[in-house]
């Protein structure tokens, strides 16, 4: 007991030299911007907890404070821009300064994620990544995957048509088939997939890590040097291990399948792909593929190619699933807004097919609803923070180098609306020619330079995934028990477990789901 308490005193004592040697100072005596009342030494960082739900108690202090809300304490500031205005002067018009992540020692540095794209500093060989990522996942190249994303999509209504109590396991299999089918080339059979499973406890690891201020060490940096047996050492070392297997076993499994044993040249040229490594192997057509036949051969295009991959397999399926299973929710509450859209798949794609990615263009109401559906309960409510590389002034307020600056999704998804109450679910706010409605792909995919590559492949999946439901079921809520909108509190939001009935809008209905998967 006594050599714990002297092990606190003197992380004490040298956390309060920390704070005085490294407090942030102001160039002129310019102020911070507003934000809530302060305490001595830990300032006001721990007024909010930003780990749990801090979107909607920022967008609550937008009443008070404004656009921009200002916390600091232990030698840490963090800048919250409560709206559209305030994320595009900073994060877009100001790209070169506030592109950085935060650093997580946790998360990154003992991890290992600050390897991935997401996480990546921002430099030259972030630029190298996404130059890649960018090729692979363009608007034009993701075409190649639409038949595979109608298909899985197919798959995922036979499933709810044969099990649809079981509507959450079903969403979170077909969103993981997407994403390992399109990523590696893989074929998920079930939702006990290893690599299904293994994602999903991964993800929890790295949802919970990367949240500013998750561990005190990424506030206190010399906490990584402390005795590993300590609580957050063990838990950084188990993440550690979970995202070195996530990263590795399907990229070695995909690398043996697509390298054949006649092919020993490796990678070649960016400028001259390689019809014969396209044609080797035994792997489908997918990103990986696509990546190995276009870059050098290196070891560092392999890690490259590596990280890309195991980003997409890691957190490409989140957004498709909560998004989703939001979508249902909404459903079940606003059987209006349903009909509607059945109606208009009726009249444009008719009762005897199901609609396709193609045909979207041709759905503005269907088109809406996936608009509304993503500004009603954003999938990353807070963002992924950035991180500001020098001082800056901005609207008057003083904002130090290495502020963390998170984007509050959510608050620009619920700006108050003259005529559309922001907390209903309204896709004709979408199609009012008088009332300007900010499309939620601004928002929903990063902003500026760190924008997610995956944009455009995430929007075909969700964007077929809602339309044939539609087209094909009546979801309505459970008749045993009332249906009350509740979602997770964590970076990534999902609906909370929910009961609701979902049953083939008619016998043709049924039949059309059989035999688009026969």
């Amino acid at each position: 007991m006594h050599m714990m308490s002297t092990f606190v005193t003197s992380l004490l004592v040298v956390c309060s030299i920390l704070l005085i040697v490294f407090r942030p100072t102001r160039r002129q005596r310019i102020p911070y911007p507003p934000g809530p009342s302060s305490s001595p030494i830990i300032g006001n960082i721990f007024r909010v907890n930003l780990a749990q739900g801090a979107w909607k108690v920022f967008a609550q202090m937008k009443e008070q404070y404004g656009d921009i809300i200002f916390l600091h304490g232990l030698g840490t500031t963090v800048l919250v821009l409560n709206s559209q205005k305030a994320v595009n002067d900073l994060l877009e018009k100001n790209g070169s300064s506030y592109s950085h992540r935060p650093v997580f020692t946790v998360a990154g540095e003992l991890m290992g994620l600050d390897q991935s794209l997401v996480l990546i500093p921002y430099g030259k060989e972030w630029r190298e990544h996404r130059k890649l990522a960018n090729i692979a996942l363009s608007a034009v190249s993701v075409q190649k995957y639409r038949a595979i994303q109608e298909e899985l999509s197919a798959l995922l209504n036979r499933d709810i048509l044969e099990k649809p109590d079981d509507f959450f396991m079903h969403v979170r299999l077909a969103a993981a088939r997407v994403v390992m089918s399109v990523t590696y080339g893989f074929s998920v059979h079930d939702s006990d997939d290893k690599y299904i499973t293994h994602a999903e406890k991964t993800m929890e690891i790295v949802t919970t890590a990367t949240v500013p201020g998750a561990f005190l060490c990424d506030l206190l940096p010399f906490m990584k040097h402390l005795p590993k047996w300590l609580p957050f050492m063990q838990t950084a070392a188990h993440g550690r291990n979970m995202v070195d297997t996530l990263v590795d076993r399907p990229f070695e499994q995909v690398k043996s399948e697509l390298v054949s044993d006649q092919v020993s040249t490796g990678f070649l040229s960016i400028r001259t792909p390689s019809p014969v490594l396209q044609a080797s192997g035994t792997a489908a057509d997918s990103l990986a593929k696509d990546l190995f036949s276009i870059v050098e051969n290196n070891p560092e295009s392999e890690h490259r190619i590596k990280w890309i991959l195991g980003t997409m397999y890691g957190a490409g399926g989140e957004a498709t699933y909560a998004t989703v299973l939001t979508f249902i929710m909404a459903m079940a509450l606003y059987p209006e807004k349903q009909m509607k859209a059945q109606q208009e798949i009726d009249s444009v794609v008719g009762t005897e097919r199901m609609p396709t990615i193609a045909d979207l263009p041709n759905l503005p109401y269907v088109k809406a609803v996936i608009k509304e559906t993503m500004r009603w309960n954003p999938a990353f409510p807070l963002g992924v923070a950035r991180r500001s590389s020098e001082d800056h002034v901005y609207e008057g307020y003083f904002i130090p180098k290495g502020t963390i600056v998170m984007p509050n999704i959510w608050a620009i998804a619920s700006e108050p609306n003259p005529k559309y109450h922001s907390r209903e679910f309204i896709p004709e706010r979408f199609m009012d020619p008088l009332i300007t409605t900010v499309d939620p792909s601004s928002y929903a995919f990063g902003f500026g330079r760190r924008y997610c590559p995956g944009r455009f492949l995430a929007e075909n999946s969700v964007s077929i995934m809602i339309s044939t439901m539609l087209a094909v079921f009546n979801i309505s809520p459970s008749p045993n028990q009332k249906l009350e909108p509740d979602f997770s509190q964590n970076m990534i939001s999902y609906p909370k477990p929910f009961n609701c009935k979902i049953a083939p809008r008619s016998e043709n209905s049924a039949k059309l789901i059989l035999q688009r998967t026969d």
